[in-house]
């Protein structure tokens, strides 16, 4: 039975498409997604439990107490989900494999089942022309390696690179585009610093621990795929996904400038410079010594983490105004140690309430070329609004056509301004469950209905596919 409710010749409401002006003919488009937020069958065909299933059933940690058990069902209609992407024009679909479900329990041998579905993936989007470019971990940890101590333990990171090479042993000679973590600073800092993500712990210097192992991980596994690509002669292009936005200074006070040196030292700085320049920023790490916190760095860890990365894949939501001063001019302080404080501004929002700032991406685009020099993807890109389906069926998006108009001009200017940029992925492909939100959130350019599994292309995806082509010059 076909579930999608598609109309590929239909024009949406509202925007027009227009060829965008900057981007190459090279340029890559695509849509993202990840394993835990559609693929469900949590307990099919060997997949063994990851933190999120485990913090999922924590009462009070997600809305409604929602899970991943089914999502979008993706693990079966699968091939009718590429046959969607295809619709949309893309020529490259960004996913992610489930640890879980290729390795259970986060040790031994991979899983022939696991596998299995990811080559029939592979499989359909060969025949559709899309290119995979695939994601090694994006939160779902196995939690039998949570049990063990999780990213603040050393060995998560050794466990990973294992993992890693089950996955592109299996994998690799059909797959060029590799991405070994997505958004380290979530996975550190939202999982065991503020414990609103999985797994949910709450403490300062687990979650410092974490960032290094996260990082070491990415190291070691790059190492192997790096070896073994070279060893079997195959293209690669490997990199990592980090989730960064802007930090602008409040005002030209001085406590404003060292508010925006703090948010920048954690959010950017303490990922890129041992990735690009083999150490962790000095100022950041005495920051972190006020707290008590420590990398805990081994000989020889800082060169592993420093293995070569050929992209950047760059998640962007928003840039943020700091300040370094309450709103009645004293200090900002937490248990007597200075902290930033964000400013909210008098701008359009998105259903996730936070700002919409296109030409802060511009503006990380320049920085991140000037201050690193790797060539950069927008790996994600998107927004999250209160779709509603019209009389007719459909969902008449102005709100996320106009965000993704906006923001994927802002990668063209970024271009203009020198930026090497060489791709934008929108997120999502589909409505999917939004983490601890569950289902209450919707950033897909594809509408699902949960009860019923339908999909339903947005008029935002409309508007992406005719971008996409005119710009193309199709």
């Amino acid at each position: 039975m076909n579930h999608v409710t598609s109309q590929p010749h239909a024009q949406p409401r509202g925007l027009a498409a227009r060829a965008v002006p900057g981007l190459p003919a090279d340029f890559r488009w695509g849509v993202a997604t990840a394993a835990y937020q559609i693929e469900g069958a949590a307990a099919e065909d060997g997949r063994t439990p990851s933190i999120w299933d485990t913090y999922c059933r924590v009462p009070g940690m997600v809305v409604r107490g929602e899970n991943g058990d089914v999502a979008c069902d993706h693990y079966h209609r699968m091939p009718q989900d590429v046959r969607l992407i295809a619709d949309l024009g893309v020529d490259t679909y960004r996913f992610s494999l489930a640890w879980p479900r290729i390795q259970p329990g986060g040790r031994g041998p991979a899983n022939a089942k696991g596998l299995d579905f990811y080559k029939r993936l592979l499989d359909e989007l060969e025949a559709a022309g899309i290119t995979p470019w695939v994601t090694l971990y994006h939160w779902d940890l196995p939690q039998e390696l949570e049990d063990a101590g999780g990213w603040p333990a050393r060995d998560t990171a050794h466990r990973f690179a294992e993992y890693a090479a089950l996955a592109y042993d299996a994998l690799g000679d059909r797959v060029k585009h590799w991405t070994t973590l997505n958004e380290p600073w979530c996975s550190a800092m939202l999982g065991y610093a503020y414990g609103n993500q999985a797994p949910g712990r709450q403490d300062f210097g687990d979650a410092i621990r974490a960032v290094h192992h996260l990082l070491l991980g990415h190291g070691l596994a790059a190492r192997h795929i790096r070896r073994a690509a070279a060893d079997r002669g195959n293209e690669l292009e490997l990199g990592i996904t980090l989730n960064l936005g802007t930090a602008t200074p409040e005002t030209d006070r001085p406590e404003d400038a060292e508010a925006c040196r703090r948010a920048d030292g954690m959010g950017r700085r303490l990922y890129l410079d041992p990735l690009v320049r083999g150490g962790y920023p000095e100022d950041v790490v005495a920051d972190l010594a006020l707290r008590d916190a420590v990398l805990p760095v081994q000989e020889g860890d800082l060169a592993v983490i420093a293995t070569p990365i050929d992209v950047l894949g760059v998640n962007f939501y928003r840039g943020t105004l700091f300040s370094g001063v309450t709103e009645d001019g004293s200090p900002v302080d937490a248990e007597g140690l200075p902290v930033t404080r964000g400013v909210e501004r008098d701008l359009p929002r998105t259903a996730m309430d936070w700002e919409i700032t296109p030409t802060a991406l511009t503006d990380l685009l320049v920085g991140l070329e000037q201050d690193y020099g790797v060539p950069t993807v927008i790996t994600e890109n998107g927004a999250a609004f209160d779709d509603t389906v019209d009389a007719d069926g459909q969902v008449h998006d102005a709100d996320r056509t106009a965000y993704l108009a906006d923001h994927i001009a802002a990668v063209a200017a970024a271009r203009a301004a020198g930026a090497d940029v060489r791709g934008y992925f929108a997120w999502s492909l589909m409505d999917n469950f939004e983490w601890s939100y569950g289902y209450d959130k919707r950033f897909g350019i594809v509408r699902v209905d949960y009860e019923t599994q339908e999909r339903t292309p947005k008029d935002s995806a409309k508007w992406y596919r005719d971008t996409i082509r005119l710009t193309r010059g199709g």
